[in-house]
């Protein structure tokens, strides 16, 4: 059997948390689990490493877990909190000597071409740069023995990707799921799923929506990311129903995979 071994990088919304000039409960708490990095998951398949964005936490977050290998990228959307970690990814193609595929929509990979050409080159004798090629996604893909299948979302107006991993999915930034991404969300042991704050928000999940698709979505187990400062850990735990939990920066958890 082939075992996921799932690590959240980071949890936090864009401004990360504490957040930048604020006093607020949150940001000045000592519980480590609300001390948040931009929102990003390391899953290691087999023998292969695969992350999910790229943060500009990513150097961080790697130091922190002691991350040395990548092997393929998975991306949900071009915004800069979930994309412009992605000159880090350097030092993982200089470790392996070799390249890194980009997987996503079009609309993610064209941002990517346009803004980070100069990472889709061919190497140097030095590895200075990232040495990256895009590989655009419409249906599942295998990557170290397992079934890895885009889930279209919508952000906003974004065409956004979640992915499903096997029995796990990680669902960052949407506001709405399309039903027929829903019937690809069947059957789930994990799923990772957005919520912003409590406030409505046009291209994020709140409090209760998020609760409302985990529900319809009914994961055994749903953790929340994506959060603001504005959502304390102890606070919105003691709100959640059962089966639904609050993540933190450095969460784990391992499934197998039949």
């Amino acid at each position: 059997m082939i075992t996921l071994d799932v690590t959240i990088l980071g949890c936090g919304s864009s401004s990360g948390t504490p957040a930048l000039g604020c006093d607020c409960p949150t940001c000045r708490s000592s519980d480590p689990r609300n001390q948040r990095t931009r929102t990003s998951a390391y899953i290691k398949v087999g023998e292969q490493g695969l992350l999910i964005d790229t943060g500009p936490d990513l150097r961080q977050q790697a130091l922190r877990e002691q991350l040395t290998q990548v092997d393929a990228v998975l991306y949900t959307h071009p915004h800069a909190d979930h994309l412009n970690g992605i000159d880090d990814l350097r030092a993982f193609c200089y470790l392996k000597q070799g390249s890194i595929p980009l997987y996503g929509n079009a609309f993610t990979l064209d941002n990517i071409r346009t803004r980070f050409g100069y990472a889709l080159q061919p190497p140097s004798k030095m590895w200075d740069k990232p040495v990256l090629f895009l590989e655009e996604v419409h249906t599942a893909l295998t990557l170290g023995g397992v079934s890895i299948t885009p889930i279209p979302l919508q952000h906003g107006n974004w065409p956004c990707l979640g992915w499903r991993i096997g029995d796990m999915a990680w669902l960052t930034d949407l506001s709405h799921i399309p039903d027929s991404s829903l019937v690809l969300l069947q059957g789930l042991q994990l799923l990772f799923l957005d919520c912003l704050n409590h406030d409505p928000y046009p291209s994020h999940l709140g409090v209760k929506q998020a609760f409302a698709w985990a529900q319809r979505i009914a994961a055994k187990r749903t953790v929340l990311i994506h959060m603001t400062h504005r959502l304390e850990y102890q606070t919105l735990s003691a709100e959640c129903p059962p089966g639904i939990e609050v993540g933190y920066d450095g969460w784990r958890a391992q499934l197998g995979v039949s």
